[in-house]
C-alpha cells in the first residue's frame, strides 16, 4: 500500500493502477484517516508485514524569524504524523507478533543546523519517539528503524517543498541569504541516490535483526560520526561537576 494526499498521483509514480498496489489517500496528521488506511491495507492485503513512514516538509528559518504556529505546523506533521500511524498499525503488527516500523528522520533528527530549527524540533522527537518504541514493542516480535539520510537527490530543495521564515531580522539576514544560495546551488546536485537508498531499505526490512538507527549517506555519516565524539566528550566535560550529585543517604 502507498499513501499521499493525491492517491492518484502516487499511484501514477509507482506505474499506475496494478494488482500488487493499493493507492489510497492520506493526511498523516489526522489519527482517523491513519486508522483508516491501515484498516484499507489489512482488507487488502490480510496483514502489515512493514510500515515506512517518510511524511515530512521542510519550514526553513532561524527561531526568532519563525512563528509559533510555523512551528507547530512542522511538529504536527513531522512528529504527530509519524505518531499517529505509529499507534494505528500497532496492533495489527501486535497481533501478529511481527512487524517492522521504519520511520524516516533526517540529517536534521541528528545534528542541528542552521534554518533547521522547526525541523530539527520534530525530527529530534521522532528519534526519541522510536528508541522509546523499540523498547515497548521488541518483545512482541515488532522491530524499529530510524533512518537517518543525508542529502538525497530528492524534490525536498526545490522551490514548492521549501518554505523560508515570514519574518526578516537584520542580524540574521547575511547567513540566511548564504544558506539559501547553498541550498539552491546544491539542489539537482545531491550526493545521494534516492533509487539506491530505497535499495538499502528493502534489505534494512529483511533483516532478522535490523539497526535501531540506520544512517545513510557518506555525508550523514560522517556528521553523524562527529556528533557521537562530541557526545563522548561532553560527557566528560561534565564529569567532574556532573558526578557524586546523589543524596549522601543514597545506597
Amino acid at each position: 500500500m502507498a499513501t499521499g494526499r493525491r492517491p492518484e498521483r502516487v499511484a501514477e509514480a509507482l506505474g499506475g493502477e496494478q494488482a500488487g498496489l493499493l493507492a489510497t489517500a492520506l493526511d498523516i496528521t489526522a489519527p482517523d484517516a491513519a486508522e483508516a488506511a491501515v484498516q484499507a491495507a489489512v482488507d487488502r492485503f490480510g496483514r502489515i508485514d512493514v510500515l515506512v513512514d517518510n511524511a515530512a516538509d521542510f519550514y526553513a528559518g532561524f527561531r526568532e524569524e519563525l512563528s509559533s504556529t510555523q512551528v507547530r505546523a512542522r511538529i504536527e506533521t513531522n512528529l504527530s504524523g509519524p505518531t499517529n500511524f505509529t499507534r494505528a498499525v500497532l496492533p495489527v503488527m501486535r497481533a501478529q507478533r511481527s512487524g517492522h516500523v521504519i520511520t524516516v528522520s533526517s540529517l536534521a533528527g541528528a545534528v542541528g543546523v542552521d534554518l533547521c530549527v522547526a525541523c530539527s524540533a520534530a525530527e529530534f522527537g521522532v528519534e526519541g519517539l522510536m528508541e522509546t518504541l523499540h523498547h515497548d514493542v521488541e518483545h512482541f516480535g515488532i522491530r524499529t528503524t530510524i533512518v537517518e539520510p543525508g542529502f538525497f537527490r530528492t524534490e525536498l530543495l526545490v522551490d514548492a517543498s521549501t518554505t523560508y521564515a515570514d519574518g526578516s531580522i537584520d542580524d540574521y539576514a547575511e547567513r540566511t541569504a548564504a544558506t539559501k544560495k547553498q541550498g539552491e546551488e546544491m539542489n539537482g546536485r545531491q550526493p545521494g541516490d534516492p533509487a539506491k537508498l530505497a535499495d538499502a531499505l528493502l534489505e534494512v526490512s529483511g533483516l532478522e535483526q535490523p539497526p535501531l538507527r540506520f544512517v545513510a549517506g557518506d555525508d550523514c555519516l560522517a556528521a553523524v560520526e562527529v556528533k557521537a565524539e562530541q557526545l563522548l566528550d561532553q560527557v566528560e566535560a561534565s564529569r567532574e561537576l556532573g558526578s557524586g550529585l546523589a543524596h549522601t543517604d543514597a545506597s
